[in-house]
């Protein structure tokens, strides 16, 4: 007999998982004895803080920019460094804000360093928000998708410097999807904040060979390129191996499996089927009031502190629950499947998607194909060309060893 589970109210309460503070509260995502032995880009103070020294430096952050356990803010302040500016993306500088959230300026209540949002109506940083600053260190967690909007960030950082002559620092860090490189390419044509570059949906580089890319193949506005320095990861890190992230990378990311299934799962968001969002399991369950009632699965969405306003918020959704990996995944995948199957057993097939869905497949024809009712081989095949081309230019700025 399939058991069938109603959840909802707070992931974090149930999970015993507290917002992040300013006291760098480490909940792990996994053993912390999982995956290679590195030493992440901000542990390596000796290569970069002679670039700081003498320098008015602002720093691209977030709850997953640690040193050890203490916040990079805090690191770089104690050494001296003349912190003028934080710069916050979506979330938040401590990682606290729900998705979508408008990110406001202030300031930190324990350094007074000026915060500026970079997740609102200004995702670029203006001259007059980087007036102070001669450098930017950037220096946040990535899953390695491309509609995870802190490469977009990242992307409008170095954007910024390229015009306006200041110098970017990235702080290298592990992708925990880094062994992926798979999905459509994005079309220009759909180029939004969950997809400004030529990338694929799984991309399968870390920040700073993101960043080498993007000023090697000239990709900021008019082929300007950035002033750029990227300190790696030292150590035993290879795009194959597992690495358990210490700290979850946003509210609804808050396990290792969520950030496995995120690449494949986010297609959703523009669905009408539920993410998760408002449970317990955001990322780990999919369904919907127009799904069939015999799915195995039931959840309803309420408010909490990730998803403040949920999609489907209230309604009883029909679906899977995708926590425990099927014997037949391997441990990081990209997969259509779970997109085919809902599709074809929706009740509203009409509705099924919104015009958010090209931005997030970063392709007109992945709608099309779904609705025609193509295999995923079938789909996948039509990738090959685009994919086989970003492959190759991918070795190009490739830091570490792919296995």
């Amino acid at each position: 007999m399939i058991t069938r589970i109603l959840a909802g109210a707070s992931f974090l309460g149930a999970l015993g998982l507290g917002m992040l503070t300013h006291r760098n509260d480490l909940p792990p995502m996994a053993r912390p004895d999982a995956g290679p032995t590195i030493q992440v880009g901000a542990a390596q103070l000796p290569a970069y803080l002679p670039w700081l020294q003498g320098k008015r430096v602002g720093l691209v952050v977030n709850q997953t920019s640690l040193v050890g356990r203490t916040h990079l803010v805090d690191t770089l302040k104690s050494r001296g460094v003349n912190l003028t500016a934080i710069f916050a993306p979506e979330h938040g500088f401590r990682g606290e804000a729900a998705d979508g959230a408008t990110i406001a300026d202030g300031r930190d209540a324990r350094t007074s360093i000026l915060v500026r949002s970079l997740y609102g109506k200004t995702k670029k940083p203006t001259p007059e928000m980087l007036a102070d600053v001669d450098m930017l260190v950037f220096d946040i967690q990535d899953v390695g998708t491309r509609f995870y909007t802190f490469i977009s960030t990242l992307h409008y950082v170095m954007e910024a410097a390229a015009e306006q002559g200041k110098t970017v620092v990235v702080l290298d860090r592990p992708n925990p999807n880094g062994a992926v490189v798979d999905g459509p390419v994005l079309d220009p044509k759909h180029r939004s904040f969950v997809g400004l570059d030529p990338l694929p949906i799984c991309h399968g580089l870390t920040v700073a060979e993101l960043a080498k890319m993007l000023n090697g193949e000239k990709w900021l506005a008019n082929g300007r390129q950035c002033a750029l320095k990227v300190v790696p990861m030292t150590g035993r890190y290879t795009h194959a191996q597992p690495y358990a992230l210490p700290v979850r990378p946003s509210p609804n990311l808050p396990t290792a499996r969520a950030v496995a299934l995120y690449p494949s799962i986010c297609l959703f968001e523009g669905t009408n089927v539920s993410v998760g969002r408002g449970t317990e399991r955001p990322f780990e369950v999919i369904g919907g009031p127009t799904q069939p009632a015999s799915r195995p699965y039931l959840f309803t969405p309420r408010p909490n502190a990730g998803s403040p306003t949920p999609p489907l918020n209230g309604q009883l959704c029909y679906g899977l629950d995708l926590h425990q990996p099927a014997a037949q995944e391997p441990a990081e995948f990209f997969t259509l499947k779970y997109l085919l199957d809902f599709y074809r057993q929706s009740t509203d097939k009409e509705h099924f998607f919104t015009k958010y869905f090209e931005q997030l497949a970063g392709t007109d024809s992945l709608r099309a194909q779904v609705i025609a009712g193509r295999s995923e081989a079938s789909i996948r095949a039509s990738w090959q060309p685009a994919l086989g081309r970003y492959k190759a230019l991918r070795k190009k700025y490739l830091l570490y060893p792919e296995r």
